[in-house]
């Protein structure tokens, strides 16, 4: 696949690839020891959890930026954030769909019964404030994403409609606080009102719900704020800032393992301050991976998987790794087989995002950027 660099900024696309390889590595424990516990394998799942957030903080300094510019260039019209709002759906809802039909297709087929609420998932309701059902789950990002998009945006066209006087990109930052804030103190009051049993009880009921999780998208606008409007120190003080989302990620993750910090045991922690902390440990990265660069093969390979990137996550869970258990009874297989059915699972899901990335997602992304499109709002 031919792969234009022109416009892609190299270190970003190192996060993209490395999130989603550390999805996949932390799925691949899920299909080899699906019954199994231990703190190495536990090591492995919590990857992808963290590749969840490199996503998270990763959007929100694109989007960040694109609004920045946005607003620099004078475009703070309605119409001009609705303009922003159909090009991030372009991009992103497709996929979306057809893999939840998809999803929808597959789960009938082979249990012979649709779930409660499979409507909320149209909407990105399904988590909007409770946990989601057990289907399609790794879907509770994308919701996350998707309000992200739309509740950011037009706090900020509603604030610059009422404080006219105020410099725009001032009211960019209080917007961003504003809904950290209201995150923050909405998780305040799930830590006064809920009992958490299990992490994976904590995970469903906090970690995975849009009302609590948002803000992290939001860290990632700090940063695009920062990297725009204080360019210099963004620059001179990278290395800096990349040392102290070391310590920071490092060190708390030491603490926790060493001590044995759980959402049981250390419930204020959890609830109130981990996610938030997580995602201002690796926004910390964004000025050194920002400018990052490599040689032109090894730049080919990382760009394709981070083009692929959202494809691949949206198939490679529901889609392939529960249809090859619903199969394939692992638990008693060989190391070899285990070994062919990893390298199954890799490969049917490279092969299926590149055909979902080159017959589907390129051309919707094509419709967007066509000249019909793009005459409607200039």
């Amino acid at each position: 696949m031919w792969i234009d660099n022109k416009h892609r900024i190299f270190g970003l696309d190192v996060i993209r690839a490395l999130a989603i390889l550390l999805v996949l590595v932390s799925h691949s424990s899920l299909l080899l020891f699906p019954n199994s516990n231990g703190t190495l394998l536990n090591i492995v799942r919590f990857f992808g959890t963290i590749g969840v957030d490199l996503f998270f903080v990763l959007s929100g300094f694109l989007i960040g930026n694109i609004i920045l510019k946005q607003i620099k260039q004078g475009k703070t019209a309605f119409k001009d954030f609705l303009y922003f709002w159909i090009r991030r759906w372009f991009r992103t809802l497709p996929n979306y769909f057809l893999i939840l039909v998809f999803n929808i297709l597959l789960f009938f087929f082979l249990h012979k019964e649709v779930i409660d609420g499979i409507g909320y998932f149209f909407l990105f309701w399904q988590n909007f404030y409770k946990p989601q059902p057990d289907f399609f789950t790794e879907s509770w990002s994308l919701s996350i994403e998707e309000y992200a998009y739309v509740i950011g945006p037009l706090l900020l066209y509603f604030l610059m409609s009422f404080f006219k006087n105020i410099p725009k990109s001032k009211l960019f930052i209080l917007t961003t606080l504003i809904i950290i804030f209201l995150v923050a103190f909405s998780r305040f009051g799930f830590h006064l009102n809920n009992n958490v049993i299990t992490d994976h009880d904590w995970s469903q009921k906090l970690r995975k719900v849009v009302i609590f999780r948002i803000d992290s998208i939001y860290y990632g606008f700090i940063a695009a704020f920062f990297s725009i409007n204080y360019s210099n120190s963004w620059q001179l003080y990278k290395h800096w800032f990349f040392i102290a989302g070391i310590v920071l990620f490092f060190g708390m993750h030491i603490a926790i393992f060493t001590y044995n910090l759980l959402p049981m045991n250390s419930v204020l922690f959890y609830n109130i301050f981990y996610l938030p902390l997580v995602s201002i440990s690796l926004v910390m990265f964004l000025p050194v991976f920002s400018n990052i660069k490599t040689g032109k093969f090894l730049r080919q390979q990382i760009t394709y998987i981070s083009i692929l990137s959202y494809a691949i996550y949206l198939i490679n869970y529901s889609i392939v790794l529960l249809t090859i258990q619903y199969f394939i009874d692992i638990s008693e297989a060989s190391i070899f087989i285990k070994g062919g059915l990893l390298f199954t699972y890799w490969f049917i899901t490279f092969c299926l995002a590149h055909f979902l990335y080159v017959f589907f997602e390129k051309p919707m992304t094509n419709l967007r950027d066509s000249k019909f499109i793009r005459s409607i709002f200039t």
